[in-house]
């Protein structure tokens, strides 16, 4: 039995997933895949690397992902079950790296500025 570790991250989520030869079983947070994410958007995503490389249903996947929002969330696992595959078979990385799933997306909130009412956002201006 093969087992791949790797570590994927969006925004503020940090996912740790793990990858071992079995049937395709995803287990997220200890709850099962359509439990945790049941829009089916969600699991398009999460599944995309094995639609990509062509190995859905050769692996079982265990994932512990904390931080951020579900959105986050699952790009995150999506981007630990890349960097997991690439890590286990890396002939696989050319096809992943063209479909854009090995790059961290650097994307996150921006601060918000002092005598503002937001990041980009300001207060209304009055002129008399």
């Amino acid at each position: 039995m093969i087992v791949q570790s790797a570590t994927g991250k969006r925004k503020c989520a940090v996912a740790r997933v793990r990858l071992t030869t079995g049937d395709g079983k995803v287990v997220i947070n200890g709850r099962a895949f359509n439990d945790f994410l049941p829009r089916r958007a969600w699991q398009a995503v999460v599944l995309q690397p094995f639609v990509v490389t062509e190995t859905s249903g050769r692996y079982d996947t265990v994932v512990n992902v904390q931080g951020g929002g579900i959105s986050g969330q699952v790009s995150a696992i999506r981007h630990g079950i890349a960097k997991a595959l690439e890590e286990m078979t890396p002939s696989f990385r050319t096809k992943l790296k063209k479909a854009g799933l090995l790059t961290r997306d650097p994307r996150v909130k921006e601060r918000k500025k002092y005598g503002q009412k937001g990041a980009r956002k300001r207060f209304q201006y009055s002129k008399r």
